[in-house]
């Protein structure tokens, strides 16, 4: 099991978005982008795949600390954090689905004309004129 492998687990147990990622890291004073973190997150055999190394797995488990427990200036129960974030998902997942199948329009079909069209025969197509490209050459190797 390698460090993406670790950090792919940490983000489905946790249900954690990508940006809240991105928020755990920068308590930690870690700058990484959103598109970055994507590319950690993707299949090997990707052409943007990217080893999660060991500070960048390091950063997220100590801004993770922090996330949850907080400081100790200002503790949190880790347990109330986890809950708001599962309240988050299942807010985004019922909006996703109120919103997933509202046709945009209406489907009208369009109406028939009465013109009739000519069924298709070979025969009534024009041959296109040949064109000759290279001009015809005689040649005379010194016969006769």
């Amino acid at each position: 099991m390698n460090n993406n492998d670790i950090f792919k687990k940490l983000r489905v147990a946790l249900q954690l978005r990508d940006d809240q990622i991105v928020e755990i890291l920068e308590l930690v004073d870690f700058r990484m982008s959103k598109g970055e973190i994507g590319n950690l997150f993707r299949n090997q055999d990707h052409a943007d795949f990217m080893e999660c190394g060991d500070q960048v797995l390091r950063n997220f488990l100590n801004g993770l600390v922090i996330h949850l427990r907080g400081t100790k200036e200002n503790p949190k129960n880790a347990m109330e954090v986890i809950k708001q974030n599962q309240e988050v998902v299942r807010k985004n997942i019922s909006e996703k689905a109120k919103t997933e199948f509202k046709p945009k329009a209406e489907f009208k079909p369009k109406p028939k004309t009465d013109f009739k069209k000519k069924p298709f025969n070979p025969k009534d197509k024009k041959p296109a004129p040949k064109i000759e490209i290279v001009e015809k050459v005689k040649f005379k190797n010194g016969k006769k």
